[in-house]
């Protein structure tokens, strides 16, 4: 898939707040972002929505090439980044009403002083997310005293931290070796490192390493990444008919996937600069949430398929890595009230 050298799904904390926490300073010196959108709530308003490389987010150009967004009554301008980092800016900066990220990222954004609102579970990572191990590792429990290529910060941080605990282990337990996720999989490739944690497509690469293998993966930790759809918290208030078209357009589109498959992933194979063939070999690492998963996931629980406690466990995680010094306030996070008012 495309993406700038060095950008990915998975951005790291640190600098995610930094730059989230300088656009918002810019944004109160200046008043307001570089907007065309009407914020007076009356009125024609377009909604500005950025997209990135991963199989849960591509269904969003289906929407745009099938006029799926006129057809719910929506004027969109569909933005896709080739640097995911650059899209979790441009809606911090007012420079996006809406953009397509993970649950990690909003949080580290609220951190940073952002405002910002999960309306729409895209999918959940069940198998793109891989920590991939050298020959002779055959176990999370066998990276005791390894070292591991990470991108700190990243979903696959976390997922190597939740894997870790599982084995008995913790982070102490190995060598992190930092690294953005091209170079980490490069390094474990060329047999610099013992193990490496890396998503779709570098965990292709990672695999190229003649008998290695995914000892943990998204899919032993279901629910621990999910991708969303989330406005800045203003414009929600503000257009919340603009927000239920949008919400309404994905169970649209998907439907529309469903029944013109073949047209659909051409379709995003061709937005994700990969073949057909490859596109194909993504689909089943991410699942795809339809109606009942969304309104399933935004019911308060305390598992690991409900929003608000993997919002808790991801806060918990980011200050017990270091990463934010303070729990990221949660509340007005999750906003299940679009999902709950679509039409079966």
């Amino acid at each position: 898939m495309r993406r700038t050298a060095g950008s990915s799904r998975r951005s790291p904390t640190r600098r995610l707040i930094a730059a989230v926490c300088a656009a918002t300073l810019l944004v109160t010196a200046a008043g307001c972002g570089d907007s065309d959108s009407d914020s007076s709530g009356s009125g024609s308003t377009t909604v500005r929505l950025g997209f990135s490389a991963w199989p849960g987010w591509f269904p969003w150009q289906v929407a745009q090439e099938q006029g799926l967004f006129e057809a719910n009554g929506v004027d969109v301008e569909l933005t896709y980044f080739d640097s995911y980092t650059d899209s979790l800016t441009a809606l911090a900066t007012g420079n996006l009403d809406a953009n397509s990220q993970t649950l990690n990222d909003t949080l580290s954004s609220v951190s940073g002083g952002a405002a910002q609102t999960v309306v729409l579970v895209n999918d959940n990572s069940t198998g793109n997310d891989q920590i991939i191990a050298a020959p002779g590792i055959d176990s999370v429990a066998d990276l005791a005293g390894k070292r591991v290529a990470i991108e700190e910060g990243t979903v696959d941080h976390y997922l190597l931290l939740l894997a870790l605990a599982e084995a008995g282990l913790s982070a102490d337990d190995v060598e992190i070796s930092p690294l953005l996720t091209d170079a980490a999989a490069a390094a474990f490739l060329a047999g610099q490192v013992d193990a490496v944690g890396a998503f779709a497509p570098f965990t292709t690469t990672a695999l190229g390493r003649e008998g290695s293998k995914a000892i943990a993966t998204s899919a032993d930790f279901p629910g621990a990444i999910p991708d969303h759809l989330v406005f800045d918290s203003a414009f929600v208030a503000d257009h919340p008919e603009q927000v239920q078209a949008v919400v309404d357009t994905w169970f649209d589109t998907i439907a529309w996937i469903a029944d013109n498959p073949d047209e659909a992933i051409e379709i995003m194979a061709t937005q994700a600069g990969v073949s057909v063939e490859d596109y194909r070999t993504y689909d089943a690492g991410t699942t795809i949430f339809d109606l009942a998963d969304n309104q399933a996931a935004f019911a308060p629980g305390d598992t690991p398929a409900n929003l608000d406690f993997q919002a808790r466990s991801i806060a918990e995680f980011l200050v017990e890595t270091g990463l934010v010094d303070e729990a990221p306030p949660l509340d007005g996070l999750l906003d299940g009230q679009f999902v709950a008012a679509v039409s079966p």
